[in-house]
């Protein structure tokens, strides 16, 4: 790090990092969206009754590695819990909302 970018603001170091790098900013953004848009699908799926990962995955056309993932990332975060058993998987179910 130069002794120009130690006085350059967080903000102003970002913008400049954009500008050097925007096909890798593109990327990201481009990767968030769809993250998003997966997790809002997998949320309002999981709302309407508890389901298991598989049926999450065929109703979503999603890769199941992909809803596991997701549904372990969101059980994580308390966006999901587990609502008892269906054979050998869990099934998942949105959490109450306080």
């Amino acid at each position: 790090m130069t002794v120009q970018n130690k006085t350059l603001s967080r903000g102003e170091i970002l913008k400049h990092l954009r500008t050097q790098h925007p096909q890798a900013v593109e990327r990201a953004q481009a990767l968030l969206k769809e993250q998003k848009h997966m997790q809002q699908e997998l949320c309002a799926f999981f709302r309407e009754k508890p389901r298991t990962v598989p049926e999450a995955a065929q109703a979503t056309g999603i890769p199941a590695s992909k809803v596991l993932w997701f549904v372990a990332a969101m059980k994580k975060y308390g966006i999901v819990v587990e609502a008892g058993m269906c054979g050998d998987y869990p099934l998942y179910k949105k959490a109450e909302e306080n």
